[in-house]
């Protein structure tokens, strides 16, 4: 009875992306925030985001994610250990819903190249405890570049563009149940028009392109980001 019901599942999962319209843009909203205890160098940081195939109502993903982070004396490098709780839906009308549970670590490296270019690498390490799957790991490399545009710096009325490219690598190719994916997963490519409420709270209006083996697909997204 298990299998029968993990094979229909996926006779589910499989039909709805079959019937994905890559011409449908959807739409990502997503909280971002940070904090440090005090002066020292622990801190936490997470975000939120509701993910959506069309623009509002049809669920790709719910998003929870929280870390502890750690930088260290003297260093602008930023590490962090968290967990991650998602809920993934199949396009089209199913209500059908997979759930992941994630445990991640990463290293955030800003640096500036320019007198205008900053720049932030972001290397993350997955390990991955996907419904109906076997434990998988994933690697992922982000670069960041915001770029001002009315001022040097990007502090309170500051408009910028933010731009970002991740790649997503599997770490396993067997996935359990005799299945079996790409070592490249995915990329995203990201532009943005952002603009500094003030020097802790930033918006940004922007477009990503994901593109898969199956699949590419364009993605609204509007975001907030809060340091406290």
């Amino acid at each position: 009875m298990k299998n029968f019901v993990l094979l229909l599942f996926s006779f589910i999962c499989l039909q709805s992306s079959a019937q994905l319209d890559e011409t449908q843009t959807g739409a990502w909203y997503m909280l971002f925030w940070n904090t440090q205890i005090k002066d020292g160098p622990w801190g936490f940081q997470g975000d939120v985001q509701y993910r959506n195939w069309n623009i509002i109502g049809d669920l790709e993903q719910l998003l929870l994610r929280g870390g502890l982070t750690y930088t260290p004396k003297n260093s602008v490098v930023k590490l962090t250990l968290g967990y991650a709780n998602i809920s993934t839906g199949v396009f089209g009308d199913s209500d059908a819903k997979s759930f992941e549970s994630r445990i991640y670590q990463e290293a955030l490296i800003p640096h500036k190249a320019a007198s205008r270019l900053f720049l932030t690498h972001r290397f993350r390490y997955e390990q991955r405890f996907v419904e109906t799957q076997d434990f998988r790991t994933r690697y992922r490399y982000n670069l960041f570049v915001n770029i001002p545009l009315n001022q040097k710096t990007i502090e309170a009325k500051t408009v910028y563009l933010a731009l970002y490219n991740e790649l997503f690598v599997n770490g396993q190719k067997e996935v359990g149940n005799d299945q079996s994916v790409a070592l490249f997963d995915r990329n995203r490519f990201y532009s943005a028009l952002g603009y500094a409420i003030s020097k802790d709270l930033k918006t940004q209006v922007g477009l990503m392109r994901q593109s898969t083996d199956n699949w590419s697909k364009n993605q609204l997204q509007l975001s907030l980001h809060a340091n406290f």
